[in-house]
């Protein structure tokens, strides 16, 4: 689903991947071919996060191929590296920054949305660090390009770093750890414009503060870590958020900030399901979106489709 007006931020509802062996005869149809599926997937939601990223550097083709097999309008979240959150743990990342924006992200051309910084349940609060790695994030694609043009020999023979036009790059930072629970966190994002990832989980930390001018949402599952489902209340629960943040009207819910004027402004919202392995992610997107359209914020994505 996407929802827009002249009035409201815009909300897209997706999944978080789309590579599963159990989905298969599950959510995709029995013979279908597996080059398909991320093609079958775009037809029913406006977004898909990129999870391969975070494992390791993809290549150019990869990322054209996913580009050519997704309509119009379509936008892809991207991953960030695990080299650089839980391996670097935000030191010394400038080489592998480069070589992470010259992988081929900008091949996804204007489908190119968020990218996801996800930090490890261990990893605690340090805001000089913080500070650090933000200033050396790309805010557009032609900053990207420049920092990816200093790649290494690891992206040597298989990079790309032209952009085909200059486009702010949006940035979102999950965290897992209680430290973050501090306003000088939030005071921060707010400083560098990046998305503080409000996640749903068994024991990590979820915030509703809005940080900058979109809201960037991932339900694991709060009873069983990515596996448990949503039924029609959670559901209900997450559309009225949804409709909240994208009109400009921050919803009730744990936060560590007094209320700031970007709260007020609508919001662009992507929400990603990561409750993959009972096969509940899809299923609980979709319910979404049902659940979107009977308070007639939009028509689903593909309304063709039942």
């Amino acid at each position: 689903m996407a929802v827009s007006s002249g009035t409201q931020g815009r909300i897209r509802v997706g999944i978080s991947g789309w590579n599963y062996a159990p989905w298969r005869g599950v959510f995709y149809p029995e013979r279908l071919p597996h080059a398909r599926e991320l093609a079958y997937a775009a037809e029913r939601f406006s977004t898909i996060e990129v999870n391969g990223t975070f494992y390791s550097l993809q290549r150019p083709s990869s990322f054209a191929r996913w580009a050519a097999a997704t309509p119009d309008d379509f936008v892809f979240s991207v991953k960030g590296s695990r080299f650089i959150t839980h391996m670097l743990r935000l030191r010394n990342v400038e080489q592998a920054l480069a070589n992470f924006f010259a992988s081929g992200l900008l091949l996804l051309g204007p489908k190119l949305g968020p990218i996801l910084w996800q930090f490890s349940p261990d990893f605690a609060f340090n805001a000089s660090r913080l500070e650090s790695f933000f200033q050396l994030l790309p805010q557009s694609t032609t900053e990207a390009a420049q920092l990816g043009r200093s790649h290494d020999s690891r992206v040597k023979g298989r990079a790309y770093t032209e952009p085909d036009e200059n486009r702010p790059l949006r940035h979102a930072i999950e965290i897992r750890h209680d430290s973050f629970l501090t306003e000088d966190f939030i005071k921060l994002l707010r400083r560098y414009r990046i998305a503080l990832v409000c996640a749903d989980t068994v024991s990590w930390p979820r915030l509703v503060d809005a940080t900058t001018d979109f809201v960037y949402c991932r339900l694991h599952g709060s009873r069983e870590l990515y596996a448990s489902g949503y039924g029609p209340k959670a559901i209900a629960t997450w559309a009225d958020r949804m409709a909240a943040w994208a009109g400009g009207n921050p919803p009730s819910g744990p936060r560590v900030s007094p209320f700031s004027p970007i709260e007020t402004r609508p919001h662009d919202v992507y929400v990603y399901f990561d409750n993959d392995m009972k096969v509940r992610a899809p299923a609980d997107a979709l319910s979404l979106e049902r659940r979107l359209a009977k308070l007639g914020l939009a028509q689903p994505w593909n309304p063709s489709l039942p």
